[in-house]
């Protein structure tokens, strides 16, 4: 069931919980002394190396991070700002995952170790959930930008304009785990209508890693990937022109509708050659890995020969050639 969210009396748009201010308008939110909600007290475990925040169950036994296999460290948060939602449920079980990760070793390409199939050993394979913003927003853009069209015998010519636009189901990525590009591959899997909420995971055994980001500095990355899409869209479609220069914009929200959701996916990791190395799969679908792969230094060493004495024999031939 959806939650119903009180409104900013100036423009409208969704207040949250937390909320100083309005996120499009910035008017200052009252709320009676009654309304404040009391201290919350929760316990997380932290990586070490990565950094990543997920959430203590007892029953969940995780002595080692989910996402590179390091040491974790119990701390205690207060007030949190940021806390997940929605979960987005696994439609790909333990045992699909598996053998999805043999099959993805068994087939790469030349430049990998022959025996990396037979020879990779299996250090874990982890449920869990990773955690990031979809957004909705309606924003009017004004911007201003050089480019060549129009631009006669100079090299530039000015140009200005104003674009209102909508983004649907924007997905950003708040873990600490996953890189931008392991993120950028398994987004496009998931289903964000399938979201479900959290006392219906309760009995599912998996990692749950925890928004580790405040309701202002989450806002500010809002802003700024929004940004970014309109700046793509207006050099694709809205400006004159195909090469640019000094593209500058103003963002004026008009609506903005922030979920924060936890994405399904199997985090594994496997050791070869005494090196630990981790691939990802998304939970929604077994197509999508995403992982490290060991190179051959063996085979690199004799395609370098093989292309030096390529390059050695072309030479004497055209050196020939010459003294005839």
């Amino acid at each position: 069931m959806t939650q119903v969210l009180p409104h900013c009396e100036r423009c409208g748009s969704a207040i949250e919980a937390g909320d100083l201010r309005c996120p499009v308008c910035y008017r200052a939110v009252l709320q009676a002394s009654g309304d404040r909600e009391p201290s919350i007290r929760i316990h997380v475990l932290r990586c070490s190396s990565c950094g990543a925040a997920m959430e203590y169950r007892a029953r969940v036994q995780s002595p080692q991070c989910a996402f590179c296999a390091s040491v974790l460290k119990i701390e205690q948060q207060t007030d949190p700002m940021e806390q997940t939602e929605q979960y987005l449920p696994f439609t790909v079980d333990r045992q699909t995952a598996l053998a999805v990760y043999r099959r993805w070793l068994s087939r790469q390409g030349f430049f990998r170790p022959s025996n990396l199939a037979s020879a990779a050993r299996l250090e874990s394979l982890r449920a869990l959930w990773w955690v990031g913003w979809a957004v909705d927003a309606k924003a009017v853009v004004t911007w201003t930008v050089d480019s060549n069209d129009g631009a006669r015998r100079a090299s530039w010519a000015p140009h200005a304009g104003e674009l209102e636009t909508v983004f649907d189901g924007i997905v950003i990525p708040a873990t600490r785990g996953l890189s931008p590009v392991e993120c950028a591959k398994l987004i496009p899997t998931y289903v964000l209508t399938s979201g479900v909420q959290p006392l219906e995971t309760e009995g599912i055994s998996a990692v749950r890693e925890r928004f580790a980001t405040s309701r202002s500095v989450a806002r500010g990355r809002i802003v700024e990937v929004i940004a970014r899409m309109a700046e793509g869209r207006i050099k694709g479609r809205g400006a004159p022109g195909i090469r640019f220069c000094n593209f500058h914009a103003a963002i004026h929200l008009r609506g903005l509708v922030t979920r924060r959701i936890a994405f399904p996916a199997y985090a594994i990791a496997y050791r070869y050659g005494g090196r630990l190395y981790r691939s990802v799969i998304s939970g929604q679908d077994s197509a999508c890995i995403v992982g490290q792969l060991p190179h051959s230094l063996a085979k690199l060493a004799v395609v370098i020969v093989l292309i030096c004495a390529g390059l050695v024999a072309m030479g004497l031939i055209v050196g020939s050639g010459l003294l005839r």
